[in-house]
Parts: structure tokens; C-alpha cells; sequence
């Protein structure tokens, strides 16, 4: 990771939701401070296997530290402007057991979800 970068952001572009949502976050002027890894690509991950990778949302910050899950979208939203509240919130126990609970109950949805969307927008499995 550059020491210009705050975060690492590791995503599975292999996912049509995942794509769809760093999509988002990818047109922000601030998104420039973010290094954005497609862990499907076969990327170099460091110490971050890619079962781990597939299996749950990382970020890494500028110190080298990782995080999952809920924690891993609070560090990113904090960056951007218009998403930081919820990333303070969801940073914020008791909130923060909310947010990796509801995390943690969405993950079994998402195979079933990327089904949908890709029957959704006509596209292949990748």
C-alpha cells in the first residue's frame, strides 16, 4: 500500500452487488486516497488470504491495521463526506454490535442476492 493512501479497500468485483456499491464510493473526489483491490483478480493481499477476502469485507489502514465486516465500512465511510456520520455511528458501541449483527446476518443472503442481481441485469456468472 502507498504511504499516499489512508485505506485499502479489498472487494470482490466477482459480485454484482460489491461491484455496484464501490462503484459508489469509487466516484467520490476522496476515493483518489484509496487503493481499491478486486480481490477476485488474484491480487496481492498480504497477510489477508482470499477465502478471507471473498468471505467478508476488509480494509486495511495506512498503520497496516485490518478490519472486517461492519468495522471494515465504518473506517471507509469515515473518509468521505456525506457518509461519515455513519461511519462515526456505526463506530459508536452499542451501534457497532448493531451493524456487524445485521452484517452478519446479510452474508448467508448474498450468494442468493448475487443470483438475483445478475438474473436482474442479464449477466453471467462469473
Amino acid at each position: 500500500m502507498s504511504t499516499l493512501h489512508r485505506l485499502t479497500v479489498y472487494f470482490d468485483g466477482s459480485c454484482p452487488l460489491c461491484r455496484r456499491e464501490i462503484a459508489i464510493y469509487r466516484r467520490l473526489p476522496q476515493a483518489t486516497s484509496v487503493d481499491w483491490v478486486d480481490v477476485s483478480t488474484g491480487a496481492e493481499l498480504g497477510s489477508l488470504s482470499c477465502a478471507q477476502a471473498m468471505a467478508r469485507f476488509h480494509v486495511r489502514d495506512a498503520q497496516g491495521r485490518l478490519f472486517s465486516g461492519a468495522a471494515a465500512f465504518s473506517q471507509m465511510w469515515r473518509l468521505f463526506p456525506g457518509w461519515r456520520w455513519l461511519g462515526w455511528l456505526s463506530a459508536w458501541p452499542p451501534m457497532s454490535w448493531v451493524f456487524e449483527g445485521a452484517y452478519r446476518l446479510f452474508l448467508p443472503l448474498r450468494p442468493r442476492l448475487q443470483q438475483w442481481v445478475r438474473r436482474w441485469v442479464g449477466e453471467e456468472k462469473v
